[in-house]
């Protein structure tokens, strides 16, 4: 069964994977981020992602552990 995603906003021209990881609250630190690559399943936009300074745009689509992330950048025009 597919779970819904969850629309991930942010701000600026990209967020990068470990920072994402601290946004969902699944890493303390960036420090923590190799680890947690190393151990669960993650992808970007259908690819197998185990770099933690892999940049996100806006549209990139994330899974994480079958949890479904699109990230939207802020428009900063708001």
């Amino acid at each position: 069964m597919n779970k819904k995603e969850q629309i991930i906003v942010f701000k600026g021209p990209y967020l990068t994977l470990g920072q994402l990881l601290k946004k969902l609250d699944l890493i303390d630190s960036g420090g923590e981020a190799r680890l947690f690559l190393a151990t669960h399943k993650v992808s970007v936009d259908g690819e197998i992602e185990t770099r933690r300074g892999r940049k996100l745009y806006d549209c990139s689509y994330v899974v994480i552990d079958q949890n479904n992330y699109r990230l939207k950048e802020e428009d900063a025009h708001q």
